[in-house]
């Protein structure tokens, strides 16, 4: 029953380990999570382009100002 019950927890923290690594990876890239929605993640250059980044789950929705930007963070996130 006690591996059980360890077992179910691990499942349940899983999760929050797997947001909080995100976080950490978008924090390095530079990215600033919005205080309203902390599932929404935001990133202004000097040069007046954006990049949002959406979270939902596993799911992720990204605009940018160029193509470009997305197509960056999409091989970084993919490695």
């Amino acid at each position: 029953m006690c591996k059980l019950k360890n077992n179910l927890n691990r499942l349940k923290q899983a999760p929050r380990k797997w947001y909080l690594k995100f976080d950490r990876f978008m924090s390095e890239q530079g990215y600033t999570r919005c205080h309203s929605d902390h599932c929404v993640y935001l990133k202004r250059k000097n040069d007046g382009s954006y990049i949002i980044l959406l979270l939902y789950v596993d799911d992720m929705l990204v605009s940018a100002s160029n193509m470009q930007e997305i197509n960056v963070l999409k091989r970084k996130l993919a490695k």
